[in-house]
C-alpha cells in the first residue's frame, strides 16, 4: 500500500511554514488549485480564498513569516482515495509578539494524482481572536 498524499502534503506543509522550505511543498500543488482559510480575515490577512499554485505558495509563505508551528494533534482523521479531513488542534506561537496560540482547525482536502487540488480549512475563529487581542470577548445575550 501506498502512503497516503495527505501524509506527504502534510509534511512538507509544516517544513513550509516552520522552515521557509517552498521548494518542497510546491510539486504537491496542482497548478490550478483552489484554497480556502475561512476565519477573520481583518486580523490574519493570510485567510480567505485563493486560487492557483503561485498564489497558494504566497500564503504560506505569509504564514510562516507571522506563525511558527509548535505542535498539532490529530483529534481525528477521515481518509478516502483521493480525499482527506481532520480536526486538529495546534500550538502555534506568533512571531511579531511571542505569543502563544491554542487553535482548533477543521480541515477537508482532495488530491489528484498526488497533488493538492483543493484545501478548505475552517478555524475556530473566536477562540482565535480572543487571544489574538489578549481578552475575553463579551457578547451580548442574545448571542449566547
Amino acid at each position: 500500500m501506498t502512503e497516503h498524499s495527505l501524509w506527504r502534503f502534510s509534511r512538507a506543509l509544516h517544513r513550509a511554514i516552520n522552515e521557509r522550505q517552498l521548494a518542497d511543498i510546491e510539486p504537491l500543488l496542482d497548478d490550478e488549485v483552489e484554497w480556502a482559510i475561512y476565519g477573520p480575515i481583518d486580523l490574519f490577512s493570510f485567510f480567505g480564498s485563493r486560487r492557483g499554485k503561485a498564489a497558494v505558495l504566497e500564503v504560506i509563505r505569509q504564514i510562516g513569516e507571522n506563525l511558527r508551528v509548535h505542535r498539532f494533534d490529530r483529534e481525528s482523521i477521515m481518509l478516502g482515495a483521493d480525499s482527506a479531513a481532520s480536526m486538529l488542534r495546534y500550538s502555534l506561537t506568533a512571531l511579531d509578539s511571542n505569543k502563544p496560540i491554542s487553535l482548533r482547525i477543521a480541515h477537508f482536502a482532495q488530491f489528484r494524482a498526488g497533488k493538492l487540488t483543493s484545501f478548505r480549512v475552517l478555524v475556530d475563529s473566536f477562540d482565535l481572536v480572543e487571544q489574538t487581542v489578549g481578552y475575553p470577548i463579551h457578547l451580548p445575550r442574545i448571542a449566547v
